[in-house]
């Protein structure tokens, strides 16, 4: 059987109601994702896990300390199953059909059931990387992780704000568009990714430095 060919996109869930069924270690995971995209996050279980209480005491997300009751979903955004009890994963698909049929929702291990994915992430400052295999190899898809967390390191983090603030410079003090693209893509030019690996962000952001300070010649 084929797998489902998923459309690749990413949400701005800033201030939008998530709600999370579970409090285990693969709940803690997608709640704290959520927390990074500026989601309001609200967790029903009986317990949480140590990182999770954490989180609740500091403000950071609502807990419902019990079991999912039908009504729990009301008002989401988004949803998330991640309990270990498929019987409880499957009345919550039950409520999300009632409630609405383009609320979004995920089940864990049970891909017939979501209309979207998580798909295994490597996140550096503005770089966002996702990585699916539609479901057919999340092992497969945590290797390729593995394999571009090593390519793209956290040195890439400070480089991309780096980036970020040149651009918006060289817009506003370089008024030839033809050298301000030709300078864009030096910076993200395969020599600047060799600098950038071997020799570290400030040798990097010099190297920058100088190609700005070229064009403005």
């Amino acid at each position: 059987m084929a797998s489902e060919v998923y459309y690749p996109a990413f949400l701005n869930l800033k201030g939008k109601r998530a709600v999370v069924i579970g409090g285990g270690k693969v709940a803690e995971r997608k709640i704290l994702a959520l927390l990074r995209a500026g989601a309001d996050v609200t967790v029903i279980s009986p317990k949480l896990t140590k990182r999770l209480e954490k989180e609740k005491a500091e403000g950071r997300i609502r807990h419902i300390p019990r079991e999912y009751r039908r009504g729990d979903l009301k008002g989401a955004f988004l949803v998330i199953a991640a309990t270990s009890y498929p019987e409880i994963n499957t009345k919550v698909v039950r409520e999300a059909g009632v409630i609405c049929e383009s609320l979004l929702l995920n089940v864990v291990d049970m891909p017939s059931q979501c209309n979207f994915i998580v798909p295994s992430i490597v996140r550096r400052g503005p770089l966002t990387i996702a990585i699916s295999t539609s479901g057919t190899s999340p092992a497969m898809a945590r290797a390729i992780r593995r394999d571009l967390e090593k390519l793209y390191g956290p040195e890439f983090a400070n480089y991309l704000k780096l980036l970020g603030k040149i651009r918006k410079k060289a817009i506003k003090e370089v008024p030839d568009k033809k050298k301000r693209a030709e300078f864009f893509k030096s910076l993200a030019s395969e020599e600047m990714m060799e600098i950038l690996r071997n020799h570290g962000f400030k040798e990097t952001s010099r190297a920058a430095e100088d190609l700005y300070r070229g064009i403005q010649i």
